[in-house]
């Protein structure tokens, strides 16, 4: 860390030329060994700005503001109009993208356990009809994914209880 006698500057200072004094407030945040870090940070928002930002901040918060700082300022020099909002934005785009995609998927998982389920029922059926576990069943040929019509015929009435058979 920087600002303690005989040891090098902060990057902060070190770009500044200027001596690092033991209460800078940039010593702990950008040390000397990553120049790099504080150049983007200043050019993006200025050495006076960051300054007072950190100043303003308890010390326990400063160096998630540092990071969010280092954040914003690397997204500016790779998006100078959007910065940060452009990451966002590209990721949420994506998660919306990845979520319609396990939708389809989720439908045709759907769509599948459906068929497969039409073409075990009506075996079903015609076994359990066949041992007497259950009434009378017609089984339709054609039939579509919603709906299988199936009626007790001493009832007179749908196994759901929806229709009434005449």
């Amino acid at each position: 860390m920087g600002g303690a006698a005989g040891n090098t500057p902060c990057a902060s200072c070190k770009l500044l030329r200027r001596r690092c004094a033991k209460d800078c407030v940039f010593a702990p945040h950008f040390p000397s060994d990553h120049p790099h870090k504080f150049a983007i940070v200043h050019k993006v928002f200025g050495a006076s700005n960051i300054s007072k930002m950190l100043q303003e901040l308890p010390l326990h918060q400063r160096a998630d503001a540092v990071s969010s700082l280092v954040y914003e300022a690397t997204a500016r020099a790779r998006d100078p109009v959007y910065g940060c909002t452009g990451a966002i934005s590209y990721l949420q785009s994506q998660v919306a993208q990845l979520q319609m995609q396990l939708a389809l998927a989720q439908a045709e998982m759907l769509c599948i356990q459906m068929q497969q389920d039409q073409q075990l029922l009506p075996n079903t059926l015609q076994h359990l009809n066949q041992n007497n576990h259950m009434p009378q069943f017609h089984n339709f040929t054609s039939y579509n994914n919603n709906n299988v019509i199936c009626w007790d015929s001493s009832k007179k009435e749908s196994t759901y209880g929806c229709d009434t058979v005449s």
